[in-house]
């Protein structure tokens, strides 16, 4: 496991003059965010902050967010870019084989028989199921479906994955 914090949206910009803030949530369930009341807001140069949440409103596929001590678009503007970080102790409780996105990406790769894949570097949602891309050490990129017939298991605390690869997958 990373580090304690789960990120469940990016800001992209602001909304109106009241120092409210546009998001782009990362969470499967976007109404999460009305059961938030503390966010840390981590920035690119590694900087993080705490936040209460005063506000929390849908449009579209966009939450927009308010925040107690943020009143005015000047200061919603330096937020931009910003990842909206929860503690993993206020995660939704996931079911069994579930697993956080962040959990997955840095994982080791192996496949049924211990050959050495690469490292998992982005989990890609689609319609049908997630697929996990690998990065070999060659730098080129496998995509496994995430699906119980290619994922034999998934070991967050041991940094692995086991995977079984479909006929021809290796080839694409």
């Amino acid at each position: 496991m990373k580090d304690n914090y789960l990120r469940i949206g990016v800001i992209s910009s602001t909304h109106g003059v009241h120092g409210e803030v546009k998001v782009r949530p990362t969470t499967d369930d976007i109404r999460r965010f009305d059961d938030t009341e503390e966010v840390i807001l981590s920035y690119p140069d590694g900087r993080r902050e705490k936040h209460s949440v005063s506000s929390v409103k849908y449009f579209k596929n966009q939450v927009i967010l308010g925040f107690s001590d943020v009143t005015d678009m000047d200061r919603a503007y330096t937020l931009r870019n910003a990842e909206i970080l929860i503690d993993r102790e206020h995660a939704i409780p996931l079911d069994k084989g579930e697993y956080f996105i962040g959990d997955i990406i840095g994982l080791s790769v192996y496949d049924e028989y211990d050959r050495f894949l690469g490292k998992c570097t982005d989990v890609i949602s689609t319609g049908a199921n997630d697929v996990y891309q690998v990065t070999g050490q060659d730098g080129k990129s496998l995509l496994i479906p995430a699906i119980k017939s290619c994922i034999l298991m998934v070991l967050p605390a041991e940094g692995r994955m086991k995977v079984h690869l479909l006929p021809g997958l290796e080839d694409l």
